[in-house]
């Protein structure tokens, strides 16, 4: 009989038997083995969530802008000679150094500094470097980067309001309201006319009268599309370049705002 560690007792010592003792399977622990895969996928997890945390969302530092997911595709620029990384635009605690061919994702900037993300001497990392470091195929980019990130702000105050700006494209235009009621394009010598018109609606109270289940009169409020005016927008090469109310006051004696055109880096 065995003991309760696995040992014999006094009795199985005097009548011993001949059976073998067999080694315990890993199937008689499920719940130990179980937790130290648990453990070894969690903190494989967890590294890998840290890793594309960081990755994803970088802070923005004061007196910087964040210029990734600007532009269609990545700005890619070239280092022309070995310089440091820094972790801060302040050049605060460099982080590595870069060779030079080293190519790079532009991700923010400030003033002097770029931010960018590439492989440094000692491998992966996002930091700052100055501008001088790097060869620029056009030079006004920044300047061309500081006025797309104004831009890109104010087109997403006009959607988030439904408005429309000179400067505005016709996808910018759709997106902000919506589809339009008639559409009509011209081609000339000049170029590309494209017009949008849209009827502009707005939601009036009025009072209406039911009968409730019990069979009494009840009084209810209920909102009705009143259509106010026709918004005409007139397009050159993709770019609106007149507003006009062509029919009633959809514009609500507000003045057109103006956004800066669009802004091309290839």
């Amino acid at each position: 009989m065995g003991g309760p560690c696995g040992g014999w007792s006094n009795e199985s010592r005097a009548t011993p038997s001949k059976e073998k003792l067999s080694a315990p399977r890993m199937s008689e622990y499920p719940v130990v083995v179980m937790n130290a895969r648990n453990l070894a996928f969690g903190l494989a997890l967890a590294v890998c969530t840290w890793g594309m945390a960081a990755r994803a969302a970088l802070p923005v530092e004061p007196g910087t802008i964040s210029v990734e997911g600007l532009t269609p595709k990545p700005i890619m620029l070239t280092v022309k000679n070995e310089a440091p990384i820094y972790f801060l635009a302040i050049m605060d605690h460099a982080v590595g150094s870069m060779a030079p061919g080293t190519m790079v994702t532009l991700i923010g900037m400030s003033d002097t500094m770029f931010r960018v993300r590439g492989r440094a001497r000692h491998g992966d990392v996002a930091g700052w470097m100055k501008k001088d470091n790097f060869a620029m195929p056009d030079p006004k980019m920044p300047d061309k980067l500081k006025t797309l990130y104004e831009r890109t702000k104010q087109i997403e105050a006009l959607i988030a309001t439904h408005q429309a700006a000179l400067g505005m494209t016709t996808a910018e235009v759709m997106q902000s309201l919506g589809k339009p009621t008639r559409k009509s394009s011209k081609i000339t010598a000049a170029g590309r006319e494209d017009k949008l018109e849209y009827a502009m609606f707005e939601k009036v109270p009025q009072a209406a009268v039911g009968r409730a289940p019990n069979g009494e009169l009840v009084q209810s409020v209920i909102y009705v599309k009143v259509e106010t005016g026709t918004l005409s927008i007139s397009f050159k090469d993709g770019v609106v370049t007149t507003i006009e109310e062509t029919k009633g006051n959809p514009l609500q004696g507000g003045q057109v705002k103006i956004v800066p055109g669009p802004v091309f880096f290839w």
